[in-house]
């Protein structure tokens, strides 16, 4: 008898990308209820506006949107090891740690998380311009 295979569910926090500059990432599991991992396997779950803590040398996750609510702050599983270096580059100036990418297929649930540098305002604008340009380049390359 086949097994049936979860589909690939990944949810994209796009307003990272315009907001911050993104350096390094790292892949951290969740310690989720039954009701949390019920929302994001229909897909019913937002990244916009959340962010990630370090509190008491663990890993927070805030206002992440479940479903039509804010969910509870989430723990995020990481080694001491990768949470001292994140803590250490949080330390700099303006740096901020982003949570970028869901994953939500298969057995297991991850968080992609990123260093962020947030952007000024003409960074924003420069942003804007580049995908402008690049759109009409593969306009009249067809």
């Amino acid at each position: 008898m086949k097994s049936k295979k979860a589909p690939d569910l990944t949810t994209v926090n796009r307003r990272a990308r315009y907001d911050y500059e993104l350096g390094d990432d790292l892949s951290v599991g969740m310690s989720l209820s039954g009701p949390e991992v019920r929302s994001i396997r229909d897909n019913h779950v937002q990244l916009k506006g959340s962010f990630v803590t370090i509190r008491n040398g663990e890993l927070w996750l805030n206002n992440l949107t479940l479903g039509s609510e804010t969910a509870r702050n989430i723990k995020l599983l990481a080694t001491k090891s990768q949470i001292a270096e994140l803590e250490k580059k949080k330390h700099q100036e303006g740096i901020t740690i982003v949570p970028t990418k869901l994953l939500g297929g298969g057995r297991h649930i991850k968080l992609i998380i990123a260093i962020g540098k947030g952007k000024k305002k003409y960074d924003k604008r420069q942003t804007i311009k580049g995908r402008d340009l690049d759109r009409e380049e593969r306009r009249g390359l067809k």
